[in-house]
């Protein structure tokens, strides 16, 4: 994890597209300046970070189930639960699922784990739309690259 720039996602550690699933990993840092204010002398990662992760981790299956020509777009966030805190050095895993998806939407159900139990989980709803920029569409790529994402999933040149 690199918290500073919201790149959440350490690897991919499977993606199924015919079973529309994907797990992740991503080490929690030991050291972060977001611990120094969440909490003194008690640091927590922050639970709008977890629901973040998971929502990275739902737009990769995303990207992967519309071949990298969509980009999604967080639209809702429904259900979260956190359900037990996450400290500096864990290492997570986040699971997430297709709901649903049509017109344009794509609904995720997702979830944090450490050590087998989940710590948070979530239905997310995202909007998806084609890449608005060239500029986004390379970020992505390079980040797709940076985490494993499997180059046989991306359909472009």
């Amino acid at each position: 994890m690199d918290l500073e720039y919201f790149h959440l996602i350490d690897r991919i550690a499977d993606l199924n597209v015919s079973e529309r699933t994907i797990t992740v990993e991503a080490q929690v840092p030991k050291e972060s300046t977001i611990f120094e204010g969440h909490f003194p002398g008690y640091p927590l990662l922050p639970g709008v970070l977890l629901i973040e992760a998971m929502a990275q981790t739902s737009g990769w299956l995303l990207i992967a189930l519309t071949k990298f020509e969509r980009m999604p777009f967080l639209a809702a966030v429904k259900e979260a639960k956190m359900r037990g805190f996450v400290t500096p050095g864990e290492m997570l895993k986040i699971h997430a699922r297709v709901a649903h998806e049509g017109s344009g939407f794509a609904v995720t159900d997702a979830n944090v784990s450490v050590g087998g139990k989940v710590r948070c989980n979530a239905t997310i709803t995202f909007r998806h739309v084609p890449f608005p920029n060239p500029e986004l569409r390379v970020h992505m790529d390079a980040m797709a690259r940076r985490i494993g994402f499997p180059q046989q999933a991306i359909t472009h040149d």
